[in-house]
């Protein structure tokens, strides 16, 4: 098979055209598919009107998946595979415990001891405008420091916590955000991580990060906010703008991302998660 991609930004991505992901595959042809995920960064497939099973299945082509246990709030009731990203009220009629989630630039599970290879969402229900994801290329951002700020930073370890989120968003609740961080002990996690694929340095920070280890917040603060500001530069990031049954799977050792909250609430949004299991990487701190 030749694999027919389409650019999605200066930056990265690519759409992956005329493929059903639910139809069989052989491996040759999922070789052609994993080198563009490793060249492009972020993948996009449209129009995948699948079951929940077959988006397991092929997430499972990716490597071993996460069951989500550090997160068992958000988990789908019969697939622990899929971590739920929606505003649809629980079945009490209770807001959703994942409303919220990713309003923060962030890698998908940087905060635990197996930080992820990569995730594949898929969106069921998008609202009439907006709802959009915002991805920086964490590689580009590293290549484009100067000499000095990759020597400063070369041997730094960013202190990674779960349920973190800005101030300037609606929290989660205080009872969700105690019981990730008590499944959740705080990680110190390489602020360069070298690509255990390509090779490759990216820079790997976010805003679950408030310290450096070894260093107060205070001191941390001024490098930190100048290393997320400048990899979130526009010339470094891709805008998805959802359309129902969009997948979109991104490299997270090598990419960042953001949900926007730039839509209607009370309009539907309903996403689901696998995330890929990556290589163990960081080490626990007492603290925060």
């Amino acid at each position: 098979m030749s694999l027919k991609l389409r650019k999605l930004s200066y930056a990265l991505g690519a759409e992956v055209c005329d493929i059903d992901v639910a139809a069989p595959m052989s491996e040759v042809a999922f070789g052609e598919i994993y080198k563009a995920f490793l060249d492009h960064g972020i993948l996009l497939f449209r129009d995948q009107d699948i079951t929940r099973e077959q988006h397991i299945e092929f997430s499972r082509r990716f490597g071993e998946l996460d069951k989500h246990e550090s997160l068992p709030q958000d988990r789908h009731p019969d697939h622990p595979e899929l971590l739920l990203v929606t505003n649809e009220p629980n079945a009490d009629g209770t807001p959703s415990n994942s409303r919220y989630t990713g309003r923060q630039w962030h890698s998908d599970m940087s905060f635990t001891p197996i930080p992820s290879l990569g995730s594949l969402l898929k969106s069921w229900t998008v609202p009439e405008v907006g709802g959009d994801t915002l991805f920086a290329n964490m590689t580009m951002a590293y290549d484009t420091l100067s000499g000095g700020m990759k020597k400063l930073i070369a041997d730094l370890h960013g202190i990674q916590l779960a349920g973190t989120r800005k101030i300037n968003y609606a929290p989660t609740g205080v009872g969700r955000a105690e019981e990730q961080r008590k499944l959740n002990p705080p990680i110190a996690q390489p602020v360069v991580r070298v690509h255990p694929e390509t090779g490759k340095k990216a820079l790997y920070l976010g805003e679950k990060v408030k310290r450096f280890d070894g260093m107060t917040e205070a001191e941390s603060l001024p490098l930190i906010q100048y290393l997320n500001a400048h990899a979130t530069k526009p010339e470094f990031v891709y805008r998805q703008q959802w359309r129902k049954n969009d997948i979109v799977v991104w490299d997270n050792r090598c990419t960042m991302h953001q949900a926007l909250g730039d839509f209607d609430e009370t309009q539907r949004r309903h996403m689901e998660r696998t995330t890929v299991l990556g290589t163990p990487s960081g080490y626990a701190v007492m603290g925060g």
